[in-house]
Formats: C-alpha cells, structure tokens, sequence
C-alpha cells in the first residue's frame, strides 16, 4: 500500500510540474511578439483557460500572466479573450486568491483595454471598474501599481469611459496612491491622473490633485517629474478657470524652474505647461511674462534636441499674440533670432517649421514696429522660400502664407519689401504692393529709390485683371509718377519709340537746302577777292 501511495503522489507531482512548466514556458514564449502568431494557431489559449483555476496558485498565476502578454502583443487574441469567457473567469478569481493573482489579474485587464475603446468598454461593463477600485485600496504596492494602471488605460480613450472610471471613486483614491512613499506607484498614479484629465479636468481638480501634483515636483525623480508637470498641463488647457487654478495652486514658478532642467523630457513638459497656461487669457500670459517667462522660453527654442522647441515656440506665439505690449516682451527678450534659426535649418521637422512661422506672425501682425523687428531678422525671404517650395509639406505652405500676410500688412520697411517684389507670386504680391501703396504718396526718397532700383519697371510688368485688388494697387502707384515715367517703364515702350523713329519723317534745316545761306554768301564773296 506504502508504495502505491508513494507512486500515486510520484504521478500527481509530475503533472503538477509538467503543468507548471507548460505555463512558464507559455509566459515566456509569449514575451516576443513574434511568437504570438504560432502560439495562437497551436490552440494555447484553450489549454491555458483551464489553468486559470488551477488548484496550483504558481500554475494560475503563471497562466494569467501569459495570457496577459499574448494579448497586449494582438489586438485579435485581446477580443477572443472577452468572447471566450476568460476575462469574466479572471474577474470572477481575482478575490478569490493572493495578491500575486491580483497582479497578474490586473496585469490582464490593462492589457486588454488599452487596445481600444470598445475593448476597454466590454471591460468595463463586466463590472471591472468594481474589482479594480477595490484593488486600489489594497495594502499590497504593487497591486495598487497595476491598478491605477488599468484605471488609465480605460480612462484615457473617450470622455465616456474617463466618466465612468472617475464615477466609480478612483481619483481620491489615485490621489492617496500619489501620496505614497513608493516612486514606481507615484509615477503610475501620476500617469492615470494624465488620462484621466485630458477628459475630465474638472475632476482632477475636484479631487485636490493640484496641490499634491505640485508638492510632488520637489522629488528628484525625472520619469515623476514628467508625468506630474504632463497632468498639470492636460488639466491647464482645458479652459481659462482650469489653468487659474493651476497657477494658483503654486505650479508657474516650478515650471519655470523646470523649463531648464537636466533632462528633456521635463524641459519639454514645462514647456507644454507654460505654453497651455498662457493661450487663454491675456491676464495669464502677463503673468507668466512678469514672472520672467520668456527668458526660459527662448533658451529652449535654441535646443537642438529633445523636442522642447515646438511647445516653446508655441507658448511664445500665444503670448505674443494677445497684445501688442506682450508682443513687445516677446521682442525684447530676444526670440525672433532663434525663431528665424529655425526656418534656416535644413533639417527642421515641418512641427518645428509651422511653430516658428505661426510665432513670428503673431509677434509681427500688431504695428509696423513690431513688423520691422521681424523683417530685419531677415525672416520674410526665408518665410516666402518656404512657402514657394515645392518639396514643402501643405501645412507649412499654409502657415508661412498666413505669416507673411500678417507681417506685411504692418510693414513698412523698403528694403524688406522689394526683396520679397521681385520673387513673390501673385498672392503674397498684392500685400506688398498694398504697403508700397501707403509708402510711396508720402515719401519722395522712397519714390526716387522705387524707380532707381528697378521696381517702378517690375509692376509694369505684372500681368494683372482690372477690377482685382493687384490692379488697384498698380494703378495707386504708378500715381504718385509722372506719367512719362510711367510710360518709359511700360513693357513693349521702346518698341514704339522704336516705330516712331522709323515712321518719322526728317525736317532738314536750311544749311543742306540748295539755297545758299546770307553769311555763307558772304564769306564766299571775300575769299573771291583774295
């Protein structure tokens, strides 16, 4: 009998190994993506269902995190799980067992919904939201990771879903997650309240977020640094009131500290700050410009990596473009140079490309003073170069046409305008035609240098249809002329004069007439005598 025991315990022992060592190998063949294919033609989603209730805690554990990876890797594998059953086996298992299922459990279900919408709602309307809060309260620091983990992934795809996830109690529960000692749990509680406030601001700021957000940029932690300056920012940009109670809750200093941290990634999400507090208002773009934001800003935009240069240049813009004396700020510090570095590097991204023109527009569009800064930088030739490139994204063209309309309707400096007379085409033409039109009545050095430099003759040339504003202009102009200059410089006037002298008919004076002149008689009649 002893040994029919022991031979009885020998075989269950093997099967328990040989089921244990089944799942391990699943879970790790399933690491790489490019096994999930074969993994998947060979049925293992159907041997692994039933391991999920093992009587075995490692062999469960181990099932739940291989299906996990398998589908967080295919999006086809993540919806077969939601048809087979296994989602609600887990759900069903997941208070059943220790803490290691509880990880691996949520690990699944973050894995599932991040996929998509519909992924993350069939989730959801499995009574997930219930078992993942109750997950948040858990001793346990990292089931409380993989849960507020999971609360991010359903929240960030819709403003529904944020809805719901917030409706089920998970903010002040996230916010007592970020208070924790733990760093991987702040950052991961940090990274929820990012979803969760691209959808739902309000929330987070009724949940006393900000506050602790803020506290929290006094760690040293760059990956926290990130993602609690990112969370600031989703909730600044959603409207005007939101982004006063950002700056109130302390985070304009620290993001301006920030703006020149070590790493790029939190210089970056600085940037996004101070950029999406100072769109809104102009009381907030004082503000930052008081507080002596524009210094950080620029020297951001003279990076050459590291992705800051775009929001920089956008936080500048903004500012610039809510009045003319915060324009001005914008001058003063020095920011047109680097913008127009910009535009001149050969490798720019077309984000860098439109970030800079649509600042440098919005700094030149207010007077003619703020447009001579700009057009001594010598920004428009480059601006009109991008614009009539053809290798030039449509974006761009967009931004630079809409750039040099608004820098040239307040321009008044000669030298800017007759580079861009020469070389622009019809549709940036007439704005500079309309300032030579202001110019040219009022200034008689301005209407000697017209006509000996070669631009008198260039409008003439201009092929125009009467009635358009082009015309007008040209008819302005040439005005303030005589109209025998006009005419000389008119295409097709030498030819005429050409046929005149060939039409005209000569008037001889008397001397080669046959009649002999008096006082040539009279010189005739003494040389006679002599």
């Amino acid at each position: 009998m002893m040994k029919l025991y022991f031979f009885f315990v020998s075989v269950f022992e093997t099967y328990q190994k040989a089921r244990l060592v089944f799942v391990q190998t699943m879970a790790e063949l399933a690491t790489r993506s490019s096994n999930v294919k074969c993994l998947e033609s060979a049925g293992v989603l159907e041997l692994l269902k039933p391991l999920l209730s093992d009587a075995c805690s490692t062999i469960r554990q181990c099932a739940v995190v291989a299906i996990a990876k398998l589908a967080e890797h295919d999006l086809d594998i993540a919806r077969q799980l939601l048809n087979g059953g296994i989602i609600t086996i887990t759900l069903e298992n997941l208070n059943k067992y220790n803490v290691y299922y509880k990880r691996s459990a949520l690990y699944l279900l973050r894995a599932v919904a991040k996929h998509n919408e519909e992924l993350a709602s069939a989730i959801v309307r499995l009574g997930a939201l219930e078992h993942i809060v109750s997950c948040l309260e858990d001793f346990d620091t990292q089931v409380k990771e993989n849960a507020a983990w999971a609360v991010g992934y359903i929240g960030k795809h819709s403003e529904q879903l944020a809805g719901l996830v917030v409706d089920a109690g998970t903010l002040p529960l996230l916010v007592l997650a970020f208070q924790e000692p733990e760093i991987s749990l702040k950052q991961i509680s940090a990274g929820a309240l990012v979803d969760l406030a691209q959808h739902k601001p309000e929330a987070v700021v009724d949940a006393g977020a900000i506050s602790h957000l803020v506290h929290g940029l006094e760690n040293q932690d760059p990956k926290l640094k990130r993602s609690i300056l990112c969370a600031l920012s989703a909730v600044a940009s959603a409207r005007s009131e939101l982004a006063e109670a950002v700056v109130a809750g302390g985070a304009l200093p620290a993001a301006l500290l920030h703006a020149g941290h070590d790493a790029a990634p939190v210089r970056r999400a600085a940037a996004c700050l101070l950029r999406d507090i100072v769109k809104h208002s102009v009381d907030l773009a004082q503000l930052v410009v008081n507080t002596g934001g524009c210094g950080p800003l620029v020297e951001l935009l003279k990076e050459s990596t590291g992705g800051s240069r775009v929001p920089a240049c956008m936080a500048l813009g903004f500012i610039a473009g809510q009045s003319d004396q915060l324009a001005m700020a914008v001058i003063e510090s020095k920011a047109i140079t680097p913008l127009v570095e910009i535009l001149q590097k050969k490798d720019a991204e077309d984000a860098e490309l439109c970030a800079a023109t649509w600042t440098l527009g919005h700094i030149a569009k207010h007077s003619p003073q703020h447009s001579l800064a700009v057009a001594v930088a010598n920004a428009l030739p480059r601006l009109l170069q991008l614009y009539t490139n053809p290798k030039s994204s449509g974006e761009v063209q967009a931004r630079t046409s809409c750039a040099l309309k608004q820098a040239l309707q307040c321009c008044l400096h000669r030298p800017a305008l007759e580079t861009l007379l020469h070389s622009a085409p019809a549709c940036i033409l007439k704005y500079v035609l309309a300032q030579y039109a202001k110019i040219l009545p009022n200034d008689a050095r301005a209407r000697r240098l017209f006509v000996t430099t070669g631009a008198l003759k260039r409008i003439q040339e201009i092929e125009t249809v009467p009635g358009t504003s082009l015309k007008e202009y040209i008819n302005i102009i040439n005005s303030c002329f005589p109209e025998e200059i006009v005419r000389y410089y008119t295409p097709g006037y030498t030819d005429s004069l050409l046929d005149r002298v060939e039409a005209y008919t000569p008037q001889i004076p008397e001397l080669f007439t046959d009649r002999v002149p008096s006082d040539c008689q009279s010189e005739m009649s003494i040389e006679k005598r002599n």
